[in-house]
């Protein structure tokens, strides 16, 4: 997965040296404003059960376009309507079992039995925005503030828990909330930009327990978000 990180931002840094700046014979006074975008984020799981706790590096990768809509005739504000595709992966304790009466929930005690324990979701998203920037037809380097929704559908969730002992497990995790959504906030200048986004849905569906208790987990993603064209 490392190796797909690497090339988004060999690809993101490429894009943003080739805007130099523009001849002033080709200003283009009708420009639009960041509407390919790649991030990175670090995954934060609240609300788990006091025993649960999170491993390793939970870490999480985007990408898609946004179809920015100038709202004002300077073009600092904006709408913004795109799509994209993320997969996020959320490590930690919680063991997720395939069984014939379905998917039963413990935790995993001791750290020793296991070398890592995830559960793994790509997901197709709808980002919603309302943004602000201070740029100019000429100018590159500016402040953005963008803030709104995104709208995501897990078309794949997997359970994955790989023993120190045995052969990994892993497996397409039902449980985990097909429809998902929540708050965005990207804000920065020029190259870097700090993206967060906190979910309104849970991880999992309503009817998910561990020893009784309702697992209501809701994610927590910071991170960079890059801008391209």
């Amino acid at each position: 997965m490392m190796r797909y990180l690497i090339g988004l931002l060999f690809l993101c840094f490429s894009g943003l040296v080739a805007q130099t700046g523009p001849d002033s014979s080709s200003i283009d006074t009708r420009y639009l404003e960041d509407q390919f975008y790649i991030g990175v984020t670090y995954n934060f799981l609240l609300g788990q059960p006091d025993d649960v706790s999170q491993r390793n590096l939970s870490y999480g990768l985007q990408a898609g376009f946004i179809k920015d809509m100038p709202l004002n005739s300077n073009r600092t504000t904006a709408i913004g309507l795109g799509v994209g595709y993320g997969v996020y992966s959320y490590y930690s304790n919680l063991k997720a079992e395939e069984t014939n009466n379905g998917i039963l929930y413990s935790i995993l005690e001791n750290d020793s039995d296991f070398k890592r324990n995830k559960i793994e979701t790509h997901v197709l998203e709808v980002p919603f925005e309302i943004r602000w920037r201070n740029s100019t037809p000429s100018e590159y380097k500016f402040w953005r503030l963008y803030a709104g929704m995104k709208f995501g559908y897990v078309f794949a969730g997997r359970s994955k828990l790989v023993p120190t002992d045995a052969s990994k497990i892993s497996f397409y995790n039902n449980d985990i909330r097909s429809f998902q959504y929540g708050l965005t906030l990207n804000f920065g200048y020029n190259t870097f930009n700090v993206h967060a986004y906190y979910s309104l849905s849970n991880l999992y569906n309503g009817n998910v327990f561990l020893d009784n208790e309702s697992l209501n987990t809701q994610p927590l993603r910071v991170g960079l978000i890059f801008y391209i064209l």
